[in-house]
């Protein structure tokens, strides 16, 4: 972006200058700057990419130069995501709470793209269940993308409006409100969130998150941490909303401990701690995060424990027990013809939020029944559960790779009949059907590159 291409709204300007002072002068220029390229890698596969290291965040690294990343086999792997380092701060709540430390439920309630929700999934101990939800149905198919290359199958998806979790009362220890705001950290990425800010955009933001966490504050238990974000500058939508949920309800303000060469500002507004990314101290866009703990008595949701998964044939579930690593931890609930794969500790909850949300995904597909026979499905390819020795895989270089994720028909020679696992630097893509004189190509058709080889 070029200084020509700059044109602040001047309310936003002269609130900045004022906020900022003599350090305003260093923020416009990062304005003008080209923005940093982050990605954060997936410890569960097998694959590193080098780069300077996100502070916050172990398996965050800035890289030097944007690739074309839906060129890149290794991202629809998900081997990694593309997201902005500042919002990856959200692990040092996570850990510094020891929110890691054993099973708990957690909510994400705004949570497409999948940025926060793919970090939780790497964050989370094995037992803890994942709520990821998205109010917008386009929006949540593409979380469920994102959220099954991730390969972490102790995940709900789900397409609700957050007052419908009023009803699951106390149910949740952690809620994550990433809150749609008015966008000022993204300015020097996103154009059309410069043109569309205002003023008014502002309040009507502030209102509509007031909104949401009075939607979902009933879902929080009692001792339950709210971890609240916005991608905004503003006092009005970040800690001057805090403090308006503290005089609403009974809660505590949590510090987070941060390193002075970090760059993170903390803000203390009357009984609120915040803190603030700025992009002329951190290698990031603009972030604002702050975290309390709900201090009220609430009777949590009562939960038939009695429901069991509806189980396959006996037959049917020795044979799948193979493709997974570990089986005996793991439980399998058959939906009409669609056989998924849940960690018992978390089948009843995952039964449960069946009759209470509308659910776009839970657990891992494994594979369809069609009659006797068992096609797998693409989320077992992705999952860090699959037994990779049951199948006859092919590697495949990055031409063909791209291929198959176009969905075109690839020609492999040397593998027999049946299903064929396809990886490209060792990372599973997904499945051929292996035939006589041909193989047909099992790529979900919704997910398929459409780019060429040479973008402009």
């Amino acid at each position: 972006m070029t200084e020509s291409d700059i044109k602040i709204p001047e309310d936003f300007f002269l609130r900045m200058k004022g906020t900022l002072q003599s350090a305003f002068p260093d923020f416009l220029k990062s304005l003008k700057e080209t923005s940093p390229i982050s990605i954060r890698q997936n410890q569960y596969k097998n694959f590193s990419i080098e780069g300077e290291s996100v502070p916050w965040c172990k398996t965050g690294r800035h890289l030097k130069t944007r690739p074309v990343f839906t060129l890149d086999p290794a991202l629809h792997a998900g081997a990694y995501y593309v997201q902005e380092a500042s919002s990856m701060f959200l692990e040092q709540a996570i850990k510094q709470l020891d929110l890691d430390k054993k099973p708990i439920r957690v909510l994400d309630l705004c949570a497409a793209p999948g940025g926060k929700s793919t970090h939780l999934a790497g964050l989370l101990h094995e037992d803890s269940l994942l709520v990821s939800n998205e109010v917008i149905r386009t929006r949540a198919s593409i979380l469920d993308e994102n959220l099954t290359k991730w390969g972490v199958g102790n995940v709900v998806i789900t397409n609700n409006d957050p007052r419908d979790f009023e009803n699951l009362t106390g149910f949740f220890d952690v809620i994550v409100v990433d809150a749609p705001c008015s966008g000022e950290g993204l300015f020097r990425k996103d154009h059309e969130a410069m043109t569309e800010w205002s003023v008014n955009n502002v309040q009507l933001s502030a209102k509509r998150q007031q909104r949401i966490l009075t939607d979902v504050w009933p879902a929080l238990r009692s001792d339950g941490i709210l971890i609240y974000s916005t991608c905004t500058y503003n006092s009005l939508e970040n800690e001057e909303n805090m403090q308006w949920l503290t005089e609403q309800h009974k809660l505590e303000s949590i510090n987070l401990n941060i390193e002075s060469e970090w760059g993170i500002e903390e803000v203390k507004h009357k009984n609120i701690i915040g803190y603030r990314f700025y992009p002329h101290h951190v290698v990031g866009e603009g972030f604002f995060l702050s975290v309390v703990q709900k201090q009220e008595s609430i009777e949590p949701v009562s939960i038939n424990k009695k429901v069991a998964p509806t189980l396959p044939a006996k037959k049917i579930q020795e044979q799948l027990s193979h493709w997974v690593i570990d089986p005996d931890h793991y439980t399998f609930h058959q939906h009409n013809d669609l056989i998924s794969l849940f960690r018992k500790s978390l089948a009843t909850d995952h039964l449960f939020l069946y009759r209470k949300l509308h659910i776009v995904n839970s657990g891992t597909a494994v594979a369809t029944l069609k009659g006797d026979k068992l096609i797998p499905e693409h989320a077992m390819a992705l999952s860090t559960r699959l037994n990779r020795e049951r199948f006859q895989t092919a590697e495949l270089n990055k031409t063909d790779a791209l291929n198959f994720l176009r969905k075109e028909n690839i020609h492999l020679t040397g593998h027999t009949k049946g299903y064929l696992l396809v990886t490209n630097q060792n990372l599973p893509l997904g499945w051929l059907n292996v035939l006589d004189n041909r193989s047909n190509n099992l790529y979900p058709k919704t997910w398929r590159i459409r780019m060429g080889n040479s973008p402009v």
